[in-house]
């Protein structure tokens, strides 16, 4: 999801639902393929390029491009070869769904922020 935002605090909360929104797919994914032999499992990595680029001050300025990273998770490998935990996918994926609820919120209220804005209420 691509919103159109002209700030920096617009920037980091579209990245940061893009980050979540990828990684409720990795999950997705991995719980999926709990049975298949030799899968592994992955997460995304979005909070590092997030923290990078308020730390640097490239959200501030324009510059911001988050760019999630797909890793492997460092879960033990099974006998199967698979090493998907299927509770560390099902607390994972509560935990996503925490965020994007948040995240969700945080960007309702900005637009209603700007409406108010503008309209003069």
């Amino acid at each position: 999801m691509s919103l159109v935002v002209s700030d920096a605090v617009g920037r980091i909360l579209s990245a940061a639902l893009d980050g979540v929104t990828m990684n409720q797919n990795a999950i997705a994914d991995n719980i999926a393929n709990v049975d298949t032999p030799h899968f592994r499992a992955t997460h995304v990595d979005f909070q590092s390029a997030l923290s990078a680029a308020v730390a640097d001050g490239s959200a501030a300025d324009g510059r911001f491009t988050a760019a999630p990273q797909v890793v492997p998770t460092d879960t033990p490998v099974g006998a199967d070869g698979n090493n998907v935990d299927l509770r560390t996918e099902t607390m994972a994926a509560a935990q996503s769904q925490y965020q994007y609820q948040t995240l969700t919120r945080a960007i309702s209220d900005r637009f209603a922020l700007v409406h108010d804005a503008v309209s003069g209420a």
